[in-house]
């Protein structure tokens, strides 16, 4: 896959970020990587706060911020961009 192709897929699914971690253009694409992993394991963190009662409402809000940052992810790796996310963006994982 090559470096757009890589960006996309991995914002699709966690599956996906996988397939374009072990197959893709790792070094192309490795922006988007690190982005769309922030936003899945915000996703994960959000999901599993939600379930708490009475701290819940702050997981779905969350889940509604991570939802936009991963809108705007797709739509920077579509259009071949380097944009970081809103507020979690300078996080480095790989």
């Amino acid at each position: 896959m090559d470096k757009k192709t890589t960006g996309i897929v991995s914002y699709i699914t966690l599956i996906g970020w996988l397939i374009a971690y072990l197959a893709g253009d790792k070094e192309g694409a490795k922006f988007h990587l690190n982005q769309s992993l922030i936003v899945w394991l915000l996703w994960i963190i959000c999901s599993v706060v939600s379930r708490i009662p009475l701290v819940g409402i702050i997981g779905s809000i969350g889940g509604i911020a991570v939802f936009i940052f991963w809108i705007l992810g797709i739509v920077a790796a579509i259009q071949d961009q380097e944009k970081e996310l809103p507020l979690v963006g300078g996080i480095r994982l790989l």
